[in-house]
């Protein structure tokens, strides 16, 4: 019944012309004054995500006690070969970590000789354990980063990462944020903390 009442109301001149002419701009003006904006992307804010510093490749650590006799003790001619016989290809472009988890004092020369021998086949190698190896490489991501583009800008550090990351490396970032930005946050955009203005 009511549907017959439109489609006859439809047929008249005046409602056929009216709905034709005038409720697609009504349409148009109250989807200009609706519109959906992203008032984050409008506010000129930069958010940087640390997470994305994060160096990609297979982290491996090489343990020293494996070197020594009876995992004691650092015989030369011993420990010699058996860094000779390291494969190099198994460490090749990987981040490396020597350590050494025995209770033994071990010389610094054979650091020197484990690094010349994987070296060039390795992205870096470093001595520590697995979060020295991520400070070091998130001091070096930092240090290489280009921030320019943060110059005088307000910038927001994301807080929550789907990466472990060091503390050291929120501290490196600030130092080198600091003399660069307008203003500088931390956490979310919905919910974040003030950390400086210049």
């Amino acid at each position: 019944m009511i549907s017959d009442f439109i489609n006859s109301a439809y047929q008249t001149s005046d409602l056929k012309l009216y709905l034709i002419n005038f409720v697609p701009k009504i349409m148009i003006k109250m989807s200009e004054e609706f519109e959906i904006r992203n008032k984050v992307a409008e506010s000129g804010l930069i958010n940087f995500d640390i997470a994305d510093l994060v160096p990609k490749g297979e982290r491996k650590g090489i343990d020293l006690k494996d070197f020594l006799l009876m995992e004691m003790v650092l015989k030369e001619k011993d420990f010699r070969e058996k860094v000779a016989a390291i494969n190099g290809e198994e460490y090749k472009d990987s981040y490396v970590y020597i350590y050494n988890s025995a209770d033994a004092i071990v010389p610094l020369w054979a650091y020197f000789l484990i690094t010349a021998k994987l070296a060039d086949t390795t992205k870096k190698i470093v001595f520590g354990d697995a979060e020295n190896l991520e400070i070091i490489l998130m001091h070096d991501a930092i240090q290489n980063y280009d921030f320019s583009e943060m110059n005088g800008k307000r910038v927001l550090v994301k807080g929550c990462t789907d990466k472990a990351i060091p503390e050291n490396a929120y501290v490196e970032l600030v130092e080198k944020l600091k003399p660069v930005v307008k203003s500088l946050m931390f956490g979310e955009a919905c919910s974040n903390v003030p950390i400086l203005k210049n």
